[in-house]
């Protein structure tokens, strides 16, 4: 979900995570004190799926995370560029290697420890050590001085973007390190805590249960909460959509992450109720097993889909994609040799590796996450295309844990041959993709097409770093690498995701930044009561 945000919804209930809203309490709200304090996250899946620890999760709690935490810069969706957080200002040396942020000064943690430059810097080093989550952010990092206590200098190994790095959905946010004390951090932090500098702290965790996260206004937050703000945000886990449409009409969410597109539509004039759309740099992407699937499969499955026909059935939820890079990122081009339907190629490709019409099936399997009804829509699709070339495609919802696990097993009779999953970057820039998806590894991770080509990973080694020093030669290369993967077919790009939302009118100052997906800053928002 990182990958999942999967992330996605099918009506009913197929998961134990699930099985409270499955029992017939999803329309029945617990008290709330009013609109004006409360705010209600309603997702699809599980919130806090892969831990607690700000260093190493990548997945669903990005939503829930990004109100307790923050990084030293964030993106701004308007000015396409970073701007200031924990840092104030930052400049760089001639030469790209050596970065100097000055932090905002009076910051608190959660724990009550003020901020300095000390602690910003030891949690960029444990977030380093640890080297989980998308902790790559910091490759480039050789060395972290503290020089004073707002002065935080990094020293680099190659030039790379720093600030945009350092904006960064996952693995960037500062955090105490000494919250647990003389005990371990993860295991502090695993039984439901927090140690951020944001708004909101969690004040209540329930794994597994409808009501999942709860956070409370943190009083010391730097920012202040003069003006009008929510003081509570509630994430609740609701599997159907149906529901989750009974809920926003009624007033007892805010904001519903997706449904259907079809029952998102028929939303249109609810009183109460507003429709988002709104591009994004979410796609969806099925990774092709490199290990068991041969290259004219690979390229026969990528023409045996149909997807005009997939983006016609998504109803504006999503547009076709033209390579891995979605648009508005740097890498993204419109003249690549994208892969279109067609059956006959595809019949060919089949026929010279001994399959197709007329000659013995091909027999593959396909997961998707259980949830999401646009996965679900797109495996159907995906089957009954390939059907009428003799591919037979057998599909599995699961739950996205449960997913992933398999994926990335160490046994390959755990592995699938499609693995359907969506993917955005880590920060504005597209790198993400190439170094997680496409880069070689030793023990599956999110490169779940078990692809391998030394010359790709050599230029993914240093498309960063060219980027930081030449961008139109940094630019030129992504556009090769994508010419490379389109015609060695590890992965089919499905579609790139619009998202829609279903809100309450009872808020304003929501603004949707592709570079933070789902993720809706709480505090940003003035409730306006509906």
């Amino acid at each position: 979900m990182k990958a999942q945000r999967a992330w996605l919804t099918a009506s009913g209930c197929a998961a134990a995570l699930f099985l409270a809203a499955c029992a017939g309490s999803s329309t029945s709200a617990p008290p709330q004190k009013s609109a004006n304090q409360v705010f209600t996250y309603d997702t699809y899946t599980g919130v806090m799926i892969d831990g607690w620890d700000p260093a190493t999760e990548y997945s669903n709690g990005i939503i829930a995370m990004s109100n307790m935490y923050e990084t030293l810069t964030r993106f701004n969706p308007v000015t396409h560029s970073v701007g200031p957080l924990l840092a104030t200002s930052w400049s760089k040396s001639p030469n790209g290697l050596t970065w100097t942020f000055q932090l905002r000064h009076g910051v608190y943690f959660h724990t009550g420890r003020l901020m300095t430059a000390q602690i910003a810097k030891a949690a960029i080093e444990r977030t380093i050590k640890l080297n989980g989550g998308a902790a790559y952010i910091w490759g480039a990092v050789k060395a972290i001085d503290a020089p004073g206590p707002s002065t935080l200098v990094f020293h680099l190994k190659y030039p790379s973007p720093l600030d945009l790095e350092a904006s960064a959905d996952y693995s960037a946010y500062i955090y105490d390190t000494q919250a647990a004390g003389s005990g371990n951090l993860t295991t502090w932090l695993n039984a439901g805590r927090d140690a951020g500098t944001g708004p909101y702290t969690v004040q209540t965790w329930n794994k597994g249960q409808e009501f999942e996260v709860t956070e409370t206004a943190f009083g010391k937050y730097w920012g202040g909460w003069s003006g009008p703000h929510y003081k509570k945000v509630v994430f609740r886990v609701v599997s159907s959509d149906t529901t989750a449409a009974q809920l926003v009409r009624s007033g007892q969410v805010s904001f519903v992450e997706q449904m259907n597109p079809s029952l998102w539509k028929s939303l249109q004039g609810t009183p109460g109720v507003r429709l988002v759309n709104s591009p994004s740099w979410q796609n969806l992407l099925g990774q092709l097993n490199a290990k068991v699937l041969s290259l004219p499969v690979r390229q026969a499955i990528s023409y045996g889909i149909d997807y005009k026909g997939i983006i016609a059935a998504l109803q504006g939820a999503g547009v076709p994609s033209s390579g891995i890079v979605p648009a508005g990122l740097l890498g993204h081009f419109t003249n690549l040799p994208n892969y279109s339907y067609d059956p006959a190629k595809a019949a060919q490709l089949l026929q010279s590796a001994g399959y197709g019409p007329g000659k013995k099936p091909l027999n593959l399997s396909l997961t998707y996450t259980q949830g999401d009804t646009n996965e679900q829509v797109v495996a159907t699709l995906i089957k009954s295309s390939l059907a009428k070339l003799n591919v037979n495609v057998t599909v599995q919802s699961l739950a996205w844990p449960t997913q992933w696990a398999r994926g990335k097993s160490a046994s390959a009779a755990q592995h699938q041959d499609i693995f359907m999953e969506y993917w955005w970057p880590d920060y504005a820039d597209p790198y993400s993709w190439f170094v997680n998806l496409l880069q070689t590894e030793k023990q599956p991770y999110f490169n779940l097409s078990y692809y391998s080509n030394p010359a790709l990973d050599s230029q993914i080694n240093r498309v960063e770093s060219l980027v930081a020093t030449n961008r139109a030669a940094g630019v030129n290369l992504y556009h090769t690498m994508q010419v490379e993967i389109l015609q060695q077919a590890p992965i089919t790009f499905l579609y790139n995701d619009n998202y829609q939302y279903a809100m309450s009118t009872g808020f304003s100052g929501l603004q949707v930044n592709p570079a933070y997906p789902n993720v809706v800053f709480a505090y940003n928002l003035k409730p306006t009561g509906a």
